[in-house]
C-alpha cells in the first residue's frame, strides 16, 4: 500500500522532488500526504490551492495502478527516498530524487562507485583508457556508473562485462524502453551484473530535456567522476560540472590539445574543476583508497587536549568508521559540509585528525 502513494505523489502535477519531501518532512511518509485535510496542507510551505486540489482528487491513481502492474511483470525494485535502500550517496544530494526505478542485481551502497563520461563520437584513444581502467579494477569490489550512451559509455560498460564489473545505465527514459536502441543487447546482459536506474515511470519518453536531469543521479551515485574524452560542451562537462558543485571528485584523462573531443577535458584540468590522471593508479592515490582499505585504528585521543561537544562527536565518528569522506561525515553528523568544515579544521589544528585526498579524514 505504501507503495502506491509513493508512486502517486511523484505523479501530482505541481509537485518536484524538493517539494515532495518537504510534504514528506511534515507528514511524515506518502501515505500520510494523501490523508491530510486541505487546510492542513495549505499550511506546508509551497503549498497552494491548486497543488492541494490535485492531491485530494488523486486523479493519478489509475495512472498509478498501471505503473503498479508494470513494476510488478518486469520485477522492478522502487527506491523511495525515506528508504534504507535508496542509494546513500545520492541521498546527500539536495537536488536527488525522491523515488527510483531499478532493474538488475547489484549493490547500489558499493564501497567504491566510480562514474565514467565521455563523448558520443570517441575515438580509438578514448576506448582505449576504458579498457585499461576498468580493467584494472578486475579484481577490487568496483561497481562502475555511466549513461548507456553511444561512445564512452558504452564502452565502459562493456569493459565491465568483459572484465565481470558490476556496472549500471542511469536512463534518461522509462525502463520499458532502451535508448540508444542500438545498446538493447548491451542493457540486457547488464542486467546479470549490474542493471539499470531511472527516475522516470514508465512511457517516459526519451526527450532531450532528461538527460541533463539524469546527469545529477550519474554524479550524485558515486564517489568520484571520470570524464575520459570529451568535447568542451556536452553532458559529460555538464555532469563533471555537477559532481563538482556536489563537492565530489572529478578526474579528467588529457588528450590531444589539437583534437576537439579532448577539449573538455583538457578545459576541466586547466581551470582546475578535475584532477589529470593517466591511470587507475591515479585514481586509487587521489581517492586516498589504498589508507580505506587499511583498517588501522586511530591513535588514543591525548588526555591533554580539549574538544568541544561537536567536536567530539566528529571525532568519534571518524575514529570509529576509518577514513570517512566528508560527504558520509555530513551526514552521519546531520550539519551542513560548510559548518562541519569548521569543526574539520579545528580538529584539524589540534592535531587530532588529518585531511587525506579525495575529501577524506581520518585519525592521525
Amino acid at each position: 500500500m505504501a507503495l502506491v502513494y509513493q508512486l502517486a505523489l511523484t505523479q501530482i502535477k505541481g509537485i518536484g522532488n524538493a517539494l515532495a519531501k518537504q510534504l514528506i518532512d511534515h507528514c511524515g511518509n506518502a501515505e500520510e500526504v494523501f490523508r491530510s485535510s486541505k487546510k492542513q496542507l495549505m499550511c506546508i510551505p509551497g503549498i497552494g490551492n491548486r497543488v492541494a486540489e490535485n492531491i485530494l482528487h488523486k486523479e493519478v491513481m489509475d495512472s498509478v495502478e498501471k505503473e503498479m502492474t508494470f513494476i510488478d511483470r518486469h520485477k522492478i525494485n522502487v527506491l523511495f527516498w525515506t528508504e534504507s535502500s535508496y542509494p546513500n550517496r545520492l541521498k546527500q544530494c539536495v537536488d536527488a530524487p525522491i523515488l527510483l526505478y531499478f532493474k538488475g542485481d547489484t549493490n547500489l551502497q558499493t564501497k567504491k562507485i566510480i562514474s565514467i563520461v565521455g563523448t558520443r563520437n570517441a575515438s580509438d584513444y578514448g576506448k582505449r583508457i576504458c579498457n585499461e581502467l576498468v580493467g584494472s579494477f578486475a579484481k577490487d569490489e568496483v561497481l562502475v556508473v555511466s549513461g548507456l550512451a553511444h561512445g564512452i559509455d558504452s564502452f565502459a560498460h562493456q569493459a565491465c562485462l568483459e572484465n565481470n564489473i558490476s556496472t549500471i545505465g542511469v536512463l534518461g527514459h522509462g525502463l520499458d524502453r532502451i535508448y540508444p536502441a542500438a545498446n538493447r543487447r548491451l542493457a540486457m546482459d547488464m542486467l546479470k551484473n549490474g542493471g539499470l536506474l531511472t527516475e522516470y515511470p514508465s512511457g517516459t519518453n526519451p526527450d532531450r530535456q532528461n538527460f541533463p536531469s539524469r546527469n545529477r543521479i550519474i554524479a550524485g551515485l558515486a564517489d568520484v567522476t571520470i570524464v575520459v574524452e570529451a568535447n568542451i560542451k556536452g553532458g559529460a562537462l555538464i555532469t563533471a560540472e555537477i559532481a563538482n558543485a556536489y563537492n565530489r571528485d572529478v578526474c579528467a584523462f588529457p588528450g590531444d590539445i589539437n583534437r576537439i573531443t579532448s577539449s573538455g577535458c583538457n578545459h576541466l584540468i586547466k581551470t582546475h574543476r578535475a584532477h589529470l590522471i593517466s591511470s587507475a593508479n591515479d585514481l586509487a592515490y587521489l581517492m586516498n583508497w589504498e589508507l580505506m582499505d587499511n583498517n588501522n585504528q586511530g591513535k588514543q585521543l591525548s588526555l591533554e587536549i580539549t574538544l568541544n561537544v561537536e567536536e567530539k562527536e566528529v571525532y568519534d565518528i571518524v575514529k570509529e568508521n576509518g577514513p570517512i569522506s566528508i560527504d558520509a561525515l555530513s551526514y552521519k553528523v546531520n550539519r551542513s559540509q560548510s559548518k562541519l568544515a569548521v569543526l574539520l579544521l579545528a580538529l584539524e589544528m589540534k592535531g587530532v585528525l588529518i585531511a587525506l585526498p579525495g575529501k577524506m579524514y581520518r585519525i592521525p
